[in-house]
Order: structure tokens, then C-alpha cells, then sequence
């Protein structure tokens, strides 16, 4: 049995998207053909020829664009033009492997920030490095909340604590040996040695005066993305607004609590702030100006690495 055509669906789109070639310009090199991974591309009577019915068809991942020195392709639709095809960047303005290595170890999860909020364009430029991450559907479905100062990001606070604060009794000790037929012995543990502490903690830290959930930073981002999308979409992409953050001298913390929160109660809490329902991959990422200099950096492990 043969299965029709069908395209790569995402949460956006539906249908392929549609490659033009220009033959006046075209040299038949089938550079495209090679890193087209849809597949609509292929080489035949010395001519690259274009079949939608191919495969996947047409997923807009623009590999064909730029990969042609002749600017002989065009791709259209599924959120990609043919004015995203931009230039490289030169070699001199390419960060080599140390100068990598030396931010990326500079890096620290920040929860103190100082009073100050973050211009406009120092949040565009974060979100502009995000927008780089590799996704997994050609044209991401990641999408991003922002809270682009302090005072946002204290209302959705407010809002998460008081959800948490009516719900809490669901991670109490009796109800925690109840699920625990039904969630397995690494659930259990997770939710028995983190869960119930932190969201008290949350909670009296709050009344207290303290904002232990988004630690008052003055921007966060909400990067998540539909179930189309690959789990780890929103989360590589929240990586690299964190790398970019960083080497604009911003301090920056990964937060997870936030997501399970909307997801389990937060359903009118979404809906505010025109987060899909559906979307329930997600991960809070925080940021500001660091409040306190750290004097050294620290060395990370993998929990193994095998070599086969």
C-alpha cells in the first residue's frame, strides 16, 4: 500500500511551499538538489526540476536559497520570501572557538537584577539572535510571550502565586501518595522532593515581599511552541536568547516552573496573555542587568558520555 502525498504539517501551515527557478540564471550546479531534504528538488535531463508530490514537498527551510551562488531560487510561502535570503557574515565578525567557549563559561543562571529595565532594542536584538535556533519543521512554531519590563512581569507573577496558592493542597503529601500508582517512581520523587517545597516557598516568599517565581527580573520571555513542533523547539530557542543576552552583558536564568503552572492551572492565565492553549511545550526564560559580579566561573559535567 502506497500513501498519498501529503505536507509536512505544522501548526501555521498546511501546505507546501512553492520554488521558482530562474533558468537564466541557473548553472545546473544541483548544489540545491543535494541539501533539499523535502525533497522536491531533483536532477533530471541536466535541468533541476521541481515535483511537490515529492515526499515532504516544499517545507521552506530555505537550505536551496541559500546554498545557490546564482541567486537562481526563490522560495515563497510557509513564512519564508525570497528577501530572507540575506549575506553571510564575514569571517573577521565570526566568533572562533575560544571566544564561544569564554562566554559561554561566563554564562550563569542570574536571579538578582538591578533597577533598571531593558531598552527596546537590546530585547529586539535578544529576540533577533532567538530566531536563529534550528527548529524542527523548516518554519518554526515557536512563538514568544514578552514581558518587557518589571511591572509586567510582577502583574504575571501575581497572577501564577494566587493559581498556585488555590491549588497547592494538589501536591500535598496525601495527594502525592495518591498519584503515585499513576505517575512512576521518577515523577513521584521529582514532584516529593522539589514540587511541594518549592511551591510553598513560592508562595510564603511572596508574602513576604520576595518574587522567588520570576525573581522580579524586568524582561521575560515565554518561548513555546504547538504540538506540531518538536519538543525541544522552544527550548533551543530560549538557549540561544540566553547566549545572546549574555554577550550583550545581560545576566539571564531558565525557568520551568512557570509553564507547568499554565499548563495545569492556568488556563484563563494563557488566554490573557494569548498563549495558545494547545501549547503546552515551554520554558520561562528571565532576564536583567546582573546586581551581584561573580568572582569565578564553574566548570559543567555530562552525567556520562560513552563513546561507541
Amino acid at each position: 500500500m502506497e500513501w498519498g502525498f501529503m505536507a509536512l504539517k505544522t501548526g501555521r501551515f498546511y501546505e507546501c511551499a512553492k520554488v521558482e527557478i530562474d533558468r537564466d540564471r541557473c548553472n545546473v550546479c544541483g548544489l540545491c538538489t543535494k541539501v533539499c531534504k523535502g525533497a522536491p528538488l531533483y536532477l533530471e535531463d541536466k535541468m533541476v526540476k521541481v515535483d511537490h508530490n515529492r515526499v515532504f514537498g516544499c517545507i521552506a527551510c530555505g537550505q536551496c536559497m541559500a546554498v545557490c551562488p546564482n541567486k537562481a531560487i526563490k522560495v515563497s510561502g510557509r513564512d519564508m520570501t525570497p528577501d530572507d535570503v540575506i549575506e553571510l557574515p564575514d569571517s573577521e565578525s565570526t566568533a572562533d572557538y575560544q571566544s564561544i567557549k569564554a562566554l559561554m563559561i561566563s554564562r550563569r543562571s542570574v536571579r538578582d537584577y538591578k533597577e533598571k529595565n531593558i531598552e527596546n532594542e537590546t530585547i529586539q536584538k535578544i529576540l533577533d539572535a532567538a530566531s536563529t535556533a534550528p527548529n524542527g519543521l523548516g518554519s518554526s512554531d515557536v512563538e514568544v510571550m514578552v514581558l518587557d519590563n518589571k511591572e509586567k512581569v510582577e502583574e504575571f507573577t501575581f497572577e501564577l502565586v494566587n493559581v498556585l496558592r488555590k491549588n497547592k493542597w494538589l501536591f500535598s503529601p496525601v495527594m502525592l501518595k495518591i498519584y503515585r500508582p499513576f505517575i512512576g517512581k521518577e515523577n513521584y520523587d521529582s514532584l516529593k522532593s522539589f514540587a511541594a517545597t518549592a511551591f510553598d516557598t513560592i508562595i510564603n516568599k511572596y508574602d513576604e515581599g520576595t518574587n522567588w517565581l520570576m525573581h522580579s527580573a524586568p524582561l521575560a520571555m515565554f518561548f513555546n511552541a504547538s504540538k506540531y513542533a518538536d519538543p525541544a523547539d522552544p527550548y533551543v530557542a530560549a538557549t540561544y536568547a540566553m547566549i545572546g543576552a549574555q554577550a550583550l552583558g545581560l545576566g539571564s536564568c531558565m525557568l520551568g516552573t512557570p509553564n507547568i503552572l499554565l499548563n495545569i492551572f492556568g488556563k484563563a492565565i494563557k488566554q490573557k496573555y494569548e498563549i495558545p492553549l494547545k501549547n503546552k511545550n515551554g520554558i520561562m526564560v528571565v532576564f536583567g542587568y546582573p546586581d551581584i559580579k561573580y568572582s569565578y566561573a564553574l566548570k559543567r559535567r555530562f552525567a556520562n558520555i560513552k563513546f561507541h
